[in-house]
């Protein structure tokens, strides 16, 4: 089987992205499997720091190792938005395929000096584990907003060709008119594409977009091709999970059994992902 690393590159040559899918319980994990499966397209999935508490950080590399082993099948763990240094050693240790140490709350040097400290650590360790920087600042909660979070901040190119010539990153996560989490409205602000093509030319490395829920397919797809090999995608899930399974409670009131109720939520994850990896390989 490919690398994580492998399945980047051939994104970028080819123009498409690989998916990325954040989860907190086996119902999203199983429903993302479940789409990437059908659509024979790899997948990784991510957990933050408080989803990887709430499921637990090795139990998480076991359940995502059970599933790539049985079905020999390019399922690849990241540990999302990892904000020290000792929570992305503990997810190297434990096995993760990559971790983002997340400094966009520190300032520039700083941000350069323990990202750095990452990437030599997880080399070291193995070095088929990636390691993503992010600059730039899209806020950091994956939730329905009223309004863009305050204080966001577009990545510079040439803050960015710095960033990685000093850290060595393997990725690099910018802001380009991206927000997490995602608007009321269900319709976010237009990407900047013309910044994701500066900031790819002058870095070199495949870019990230995080917090894609509720753009467009077609600034999505204009920024894979302009640079971005990895698609992150959260809140839309979230939402269909929850939707699902509160309208069937709602018209099952007396059910009780938890495989009967929170499998309409595992479907609605899997409708939501595989709309999603379709496009994000349309060529």
């Amino acid at each position: 089987m490919k690398s994580l690393r492998e399945y980047i590159d051939e994104a970028r040559e080819k123009g498409t992205a690989l998916g990325h899918f954040n989860i907190s319980n086996l119902e999203a994990l199983r429903g993302i499997f479940n789409a990437a499966h059908e659509n024979n397209l790899p997948i990784i999935i991510g957990v933050s720091e408080g989803e990887r508490d709430f499921i637990g950080v090795k139990q998480i590399v076991a359940l995502v190792k059970s599933l790539r082993e049985e079905y020999q099948y390019p399922i690849f763990l990241n540990a999302d938005h990892t904000y020290s240094f000792e929570r992305v050693k503990e997810a190297v240790d434990a096995g993760f395929d990559s971790v983002i140490f997340d400094g966009t709350k520190l300032d520039f040097e700083e941000n350069i000096k323990i990202t750095k400290q990452c990437v030599e650590y997880a080399h070291r360790k193995n070095p088929d584990i990636l390691i993503e920087g992010e600059l730039g600042y899209i806020g950091t909660s994956s939730k329905v907003l009223d309004k863009i979070p305050e204080g966001v901040v577009k990545t510079d190119p040439e803050d960015a060709k710095k960033f990685v010539v000093a850290t060595g990153v393997d990725m690099l996560a910018p802001a380009v008119g991206n927000i997490h989490g995602m608007l009321q409205s269900g319709s976010d602000p237009a990407l900047d594409i013309a910044l994701v093509k500066k900031i790819s030319s002058a870095v070199g490395i495949p870019l990230v977009l995080h917090g894609a829920s509720g753009n467009s397919a077609g600034d999505i797809k204009k920024a894979i091709v302009s640079g971005v090999s990895i698609v992150h995608i959260n809140t839309e899930i979230r939402v269909a999970y929850r939707d699902a399974v509160r309208d069937f409670l709602n018209e099952n009131p007396k059910e009780v059994a938890p495989y009967k109720f929170l499998k309409p939520g595992l479907d609605a994850v899997q409708e939501v992902v595989s709309e999603k990896l379709r496009f994000f390989n349309e060529k």
